[in-house]
């Protein structure tokens, strides 16, 4: 549990920094409008081989179908809100449960 919250804050830290690139991106436009990079074009530009192999492999060992709709609908989100969704799933995941010991009499 520990290992989810740990690795939840790493994907919220993530989309932190890719918050504040896109910050700097609007503010660096000078034309006022917030810039918004896509999930699949920071892959793209960090290795985009990578994204290649996935492609292909989605389409080769799963289904054509899954990669269209699915996955290029996700690669299309917002960076910072794909880290920021994750991480607090993950963070929410890996939460202490309190056990309530409920006595019937």
């Amino acid at each position: 549990m520990v290992f989810l919250r740990i690795l939840g804050v790493w994907f919220l830290l993530g989309a932190m920094i890719a918050l504040t690139i896109d910050g700097t991106k609007s503010l660096a436009s000078g034309e006022g409008q917030w810039v918004l990079t896509p999930l699949g074009e920071h892959w793209f530009n960090l290795h985009a081989a990578s994204l290649n192999t996935l492609q292909a492999a989605i389409e080769r060992n799963v289904s054509p179908i899954l990669w269209d709709p699915v996955v290029v609908s996700l690669l299309q989100v917002p960076t910072w809100v794909f880290f920021g969704v994750l991480g607090l799933l993950l963070y929410w995941l890996g939460r202490h449960r309190h056990h309530l010991d409920v006595y019937n009499n």
